[in-house]
């Protein structure tokens, strides 16, 4: 069995992204806006992080700041599921509500 997930990226003449939309039928997703996406893949072989990172022109700051802090907070729960190191990720958690307390962002 195979799943898929597409991405899409248009760009203006600059090659800047304009809209970004994604597909995962499994998940009853299609063409779906996005603002902003980030992407790693662990190439093992290399040992290395693979990444894509695009948002869109119109992707404001403010919401950009909001976008990278709950991707660190849900990248702490992933942490914590993928190696159960307790202290790390209160350690990651902490940094979560340092982050957001410094780019003074309030919690929806």
């Amino acid at each position: 069995m195979n799943s898929k997930i597409e991405l899409n990226v248009e760009l203006d003449e600059n090659r800047v992204p304009e809209k970004l939309t994604w597909s995962a039928q499994d998940g009853g997703i299609e063409n779906e806006e996005a603002k902003a996406m980030m992407l790693s893949v662990w190439d093992g072989s290399t040992q290395e992080t693979l990444r894509i990172d695009l948002w869109t022109k119109d992707m404001p700051v403010d919401e950009m700041k909001q976008f990278f802090h709950q991707t660190l907070v849900t990248m702490s729960d992933t942490f914590q599921r993928a190696t159960q190191d307790e202290k790390m990720t209160a350690t990651m958690k902490d940094f979560c509500d340092y982050f957001a307390e410094k780019l003074e962002l309030k919690k929806k």
